[in-house]
């Protein structure tokens, strides 16, 4: 099948359907094909929709089965046979999945173990790699990775699995080999990510801990970190710093963050200068473009899950930035349970924003054009 050139026909598939925000008057697309109860965008870290623009994978949900944390599966839109498949046998843990952009197939974390398969129907389940037995013994694997990141090289995913009462660190190879320890942690930290740059090079997040045993929580106190192979940890700022929800610069010299007092910083990794954008439309979850003139972003009034929301495109060439939806809470189960934020992000080389929205009273995903959202922030 000859690729389709980076063109998505949302305006002639009856799989979506436009929804106009009423006050911006930005048009939406949002899968209303149903394979699940609750079909939700990737977590903003990783791209769901493949290079060529065939391929849309996203998550799926069967309240009352399963939670944010484990047993959702996945689901992917297929444009050029204009199919949406539900693969039951996906369930992953946290929000691992990693969708190979150039091929559509996907990566998951279940149990130890991270597995693939590919978008067709008739595509089988691989295992790639797991943790080995001497490193698990007979510990619960609460999470093999929150989020699962390829190296630079394309060798192999980081690893944050958590592992009984520990935190432990370092890279799995794709093609089965053994897995490479990088530290372990006695309290919760997570999210981490390769660079895209530097092999040898991830960050990460010191989490709100949890205690197994004695239930207490521990606050985040210092968010930001590196980890280099064959280094100890160390944290992003000299000084203390509380921010949240990190992703990584295409640079590999940058990070973003949010600061969710002011909206969005950039921080150089190198000075530790941070880059500022006062921005109330992406205070708690945002993603920048490939060159970082645009901003995608969610905001709300007050966090609970569940809780409304909006999300939102800042040009930043213009200073101008306008809402694509208000989404209406949903404090049901299916809120509390799912994790059904927003979570926006670019995909497709920017052509394209994917999130997840409740302004039909269900949980759907939907997409925007970019170049929409420019011409009217121009």
């Amino acid at each position: 099948m000859k690729p389709m050139e980076n063109r998505i026909e949302l305006t002639r598939s009856s799989l979506f359907t436009p929804w106009t925000d009423p006050d911006s008057g930005v048009t939406s697309y949002i899968l209303t094909h149903k394979v699940a109860p609750v079909q939700e965008a990737f977590y903003f870290v990783n791209e769901s929709l493949t290079r060529d623009g065939r391929y849309l994978w996203f998550y799926c949900a069967f309240p009352p089965s399963g939670t944010a944390a484990q047993g959702r599966t996945l689901g992917v839109v297929d444009f050029a046979t204009q199919e949406v498949r539900n693969f039951p046998e996906t369930q992953f843990n946290h929000a691992s999945p990693f969708v190979d952009v150039q091929t559509g197939a996907v990566y998951w974390g279940m149990g130890n173990a991270v597995w693939r398969r590919g978008p067709g129907p008739a595509d089988e389940v691989e295992l790639v790699n797991r943790l080995p037995e001497e490193l698990v013994l007979m510990r619960p694997v609460e999470r093999v990775a929150t989020h699962l990141t390829l190296s630079a090289d394309k060798r192999a995913f980081f690893i944050d699995a958590a592992i009984g009462l520990q935190y432990v660190f370092g890279a799995l190879p794709v093609d089965g080999s053994d897995f490479e320890l990088w530290h372990t942690f006695q309290r919760n930290h997570n999210h981490a990510q390769f660079s895209p740059t530097d092999p040898d090079l991830a960050l990460f997040a010191q989490e709100n801990h949890p205690d197994p045993i004695t239930g207490l929580r521990f606050r985040i106190e210092d968010r930001l970190w590196f980890i280099r192979r064959g280094e100890a940890p160390r944290p992003v700022f000299t000084t203390p710093t509380r921010l949240t929800h990190e992703w990584w610069d295409p640079d590999g010299q940058h990070v973003w963050c949010i600061k969710s007092d002011v909206g969005v910083w950039r921080i150089d990794i190198a000075t530790q200068e941070v880059e500022e954008i006062a921005w109330p439309g992406g205070r708690w979850h945002s993603h920048s473009s490939k060159t970082g003139r645009y901003l995608i972003g969610d905001a709300n009034p007050r966090f609970y899950r569940g809780c409304p929301s909006t999300v939102n495109f800042l040009n930043r060439e213009t200073g101008k930035s306008i809402r694509l939806v208000d989404n209406p809470e949903m404090v049901n189960y299916t809120g509390a349970k799912y994790h059904i934020d927003p979570h926006p992000r670019f995909c497709c080389g920017d052509q394209y924003v994917v999130f997840t929205t409740t302004v039909r009273g269900e949980v759907d995903v939907a997409l925007a054009r970019t170049a929409d959202l420019i011409e009217r922030t121009s």
